[in-house]
């Protein structure tokens, strides 16, 4: 096949998109990247244009990565995508959304709808169908939401897909899930196999208005007439069914056996623990995997480069001015000087639930919190402290993992923030666990385009990947500076559990 085969993988996030173009041997040899919003147009609820983000940033990456590569598109033998996990999008019958898209488990505008379906199924019911209490992250409660407060949408709706869903259909014309994603974000609605659970829907939505379930390297269909003139690929490519960014990027890292734990540290963080059994554990979700054969436990915080972001703009504005003014990119600039600071921050311990929390709280409820603030703290100290409060957060998913017998050795390191290695030399030191970050840090991007090469049979399964994913940077935990951190990581658990019946108390008062 040589050098005329070529596999495109494109990833939707939530700030930026990025995509690759893969060769034969697995090297990325073109890249592009697109910035975007996200909409938070009331407390608590978030979205995005399907149309306007989610395919623009398809089709202008598309376009791009085959200019600059100089690659013709009857080279690209597939094509994968992922976007966010867990949206809730109404589309008509020719694919265009009706509304917004609702956004993963940072969206908690649904939490009645939540204790809605709960006292539907009962507690105990719920809890088995859900494997947990049900939280933000679940569509089923989003599309109860869509049908109590917009019913003229509900009604016309003739499917309710997440965004990779969305991605397919607009490249192909038919309405596919990844099962693995199906089961996680739409429980109760799926089987095993991928097939809907017909009277699971009921109070709900109705089963046709959900796509088909199949696994993630399966074909969705070719690319279409109309995709091929928006995005510039050949008519008739394959496309995988693809999955969200978090599995994507997973599989980028490394996540292929039992054992193995990756954690993206992106806009929110998102944990992948692949296990050989099934995990039941409120705190976190266990599932099915996307590699057959396999089963996960998932998390995921609401606090990660959203929250760096804001210090950047609300505390260290300076350092947006430096970068106008030298070039210097502010993060590098904010980061100057946090490696002099001792662990613990000198006393200093943030709670980082400034969006509420996901895993392993699961409360959108809480507030952010800075405790121990004296004269001698610095904006500095302010801006590692949240970096560690985030690092304390990985800790106590750790811990939730070791009490289910699981005992990673190490972090398979994703997403944006491993480009800052003095932080994840902190996350090392909190876990007391080696850090690593593969050579190839195109995350879901190239996790989309080795799984769409899975899918033509260029390489036979997921395990044959271990041969072409290196890993290059290991950061191992320094054993002074992690008993160091040891007495603030269980004071910033305590301090949670005693502040939160106020944090519940301030959330109901800014919701009058």
């Amino acid at each position: 096949m040589g050098n005329e085969t070529y596999f495109m993988g494109i990833d939707i996030g939530t700030f930026s998109s990025k995509g690759v173009i893969t060769d034969a041997a697995g090297n990325v040899v073109a890249r592009a990247q697109t910035a975007h919003g996200m909409e938070n147009p009331a407390p608590g609820y978030y979205e995005q244009d399907a149309e306007e983000v989610w395919w623009h940033d398809f089709c202008v990456l598309s376009k791009e990565l085959l200019k600059n590569s100089g690659i013709g598109p009857e080279k690209i033998k597939a094509v994968g995508a992922s976007t966010l996990g867990s949206d809730c999008l109404p589309v008509d019958e020719h694919c265009r959304p009706l509304r917004k898209a609702i956004l993963y488990g940072i969206d908690a505008r649904c939490m009645d709808e939540i204790d809605e379906l709960t006292k539907y199924y009962g507690e105990e019911r719920t809890r088995e169908l859900f494997g947990r209490p049900m939280i933000s992250g679940d569509v089923a409660a989003k599309i109860l939401w869509v049908k109590n407060h917009e019913p003229e949408i509900y009604k016309n709706t003739y499917k309710f897909l997440t965004g990779s869903s969305y991605m397919a259909a607009k490249l192909t014309g038919n309405y596919v899930i990844d099962r693995f994603l199906g089961i996680a974000s739409f429980r109760p609605f799926y089987r095993a196999d991928g097939s809907v659970i017909e009277e699971m829907c009921e109070p709900v939505c109705r089963p046709d208005q959900l796509a088909k379930g199949q696994i993630v390297t399966e074909l969705a269909g070719t690319v279409t007439k109309k995709a091929a003139e928006e995005t510039g690929l050949l008519e008739g490519t394959p496309v995988i069914t693809g999955t969200g960014d978090s599995s994507a990027e997973s599989i980028s890292t490394g996540v292929l056996s039992p054992g193995d734990l990756m954690v993206q540290f992106g806009s929110s963080l998102f944990f992948f623990c692949c296990t050989d059994h099934l995990v039941k554990d409120d705190r976190v979700r266990g599932n099915n995997f996307l590699i057959p054969g396999t089963f996960s436990v998932a998390a995921g915080t609401n606090n990660g480069g959203t929250l760096q972001n804001w210090y950047r703009d609300q505390i260290l504005e300076t350092c947006v001015e430096e970068e106008k003014r030298t070039g210097e990119n502010a993060f590098s600039l904010m980061m100057e000087g946090i490696d002099k600071i001792a662990p613990g921050s000198d006393g200093l311990i943030t709670l980082p639930y400034f969006a509420g929390e996901r895993t392993p709280i699961n409360d959108p409820k809480a507030r952010g919190m800075v405790f121990g603030l004296n004269l001698n703290h610095t904006k500095k100290h302010l801006y590692r402290s949240v970096l560690e409060g985030i690092g304390y957060g990985v800790g106590q998913h750790l811990d939730v993992f070791h009490e289910n017998g699981l005992f990673p050795e190490r972090i398979l390191a994703a997403g944006g923030g491993t480009k800052n290695l003095v932080w994840m030399q902190m996350i090392a030191d909190i876990t007391g666990i080696p850090v690593v970050i593969a050579r190839e840090t195109a995350g879901a991007s190239y996790g989309d385009a080795l799984m769409a090469a899975i899918g033509v049979g260029h390489y036979k399964d997921f395990q044959a990947l271990r041969d072409v994913i290196a890993l290059e940077t290991t950061l191992t935990p320094d054993e002074k500076a992690h008993e160091a951190y040891k007495p603030y990581r269980k004071m910033f658990d305590r301090l949670y559990e005693k502040n939160k019946e106020d944090m519940h108390l301030l959330y109901q008062m800014q919701k009058k």
